[in-house]
């Protein structure tokens, strides 16, 4: 879909000395409109992306819910599962933090270099944000997986019936670590596809500003 910009510049083609000439200090101020608009939709998602998982702890607890908390005890991670939560909540309060302030600098109006760093600290911001969200989630599924395998009491940990006990430690251990291990990544790949598509096209179109921001700069 093409923007208020891209038509301006087609009708500028189309009807050439006809068109009204626009200045550019206004086509300046409607790029930073526009970068201001991106920057706080990335704010917005942001947020979106930290309350809507969180509306399921407005629901009662549910069975899965309690006996993965009982596990984390039986397997004695209780302490890191705390510390990882702990660590994650900051890293998240932090990137939100941060794509506040890009938007609160983002929305005063400045001139075209100024502006062009500011959309270039913000392409910044979300990209460090992307990696460091996807590499939290693949390490916590490796460290989790090699727990699983290392692990010397994997029966009673599990709780398993008696049917299953029937496989050998080691093979369960190859069997809960190996499958902990193919969901992380198919965790992390559908979490990048999705950061790809929904923060990318923003930052595409953070691009495209700044493409035009430099050609005013030459």
């Amino acid at each position: 879909m093409m923007d208020e910009l891209d038509l301006l510049k087609k009708d500028w083609q189309r009807k050439g000395d006809y068109f009204p000439k626009v200045s550019s200090d206004e086509i300046h101020q409607m790029i930073w409109k526009k970068s201001s608009s991106i920057v706080k939709w990335i704010f917005i998602i942001s947020i979106l992306e930290f309350i809507i998982p969180h509306l399921f702890y407005l629901f009662p607890p549910s069975m899965q819910l309690k006996e993965g908390f009982e596990m984390y005890d039986r397997m004695g991670i209780t302490p890191w599962f705390i510390g990882a939560s702990v660590l994650q909540y900051s890293i998240i309060f932090y990137f939100l933090y941060q794509f506040y302030r890009r938007y609160k600098e983002i929305s005063v109006l400045d001139n075209a270099k100024a502006l062009m760093a500011k959309i270039l600290k913000t392409k910044k911001t979300v990209t460090y944000y992307i990696i460091t969200s996807l590499t939290f989630l693949f390490m916590t599924c490796v460290f989790i997986a090699g727990y699983f395998y290392f692990m010397d009491d994997i029966e009673q940990v599990l709780q398993l019936p008696e049917n299953a006990k029937k496989i050998s430690p080691t093979k369960l251990k190859n069997i809960f670590a190996g499958s902990i291990l193919v969901l992380g990544i198919i965790a992390t790949v559908c979490f990048g596809g999705l950061y790809y598509l929904i923060y990318g096209l923003l930052l595409r179109k953070l691009n495209r500003n700044f493409r035009e921001l430099k050609k005013m700069e030459m």
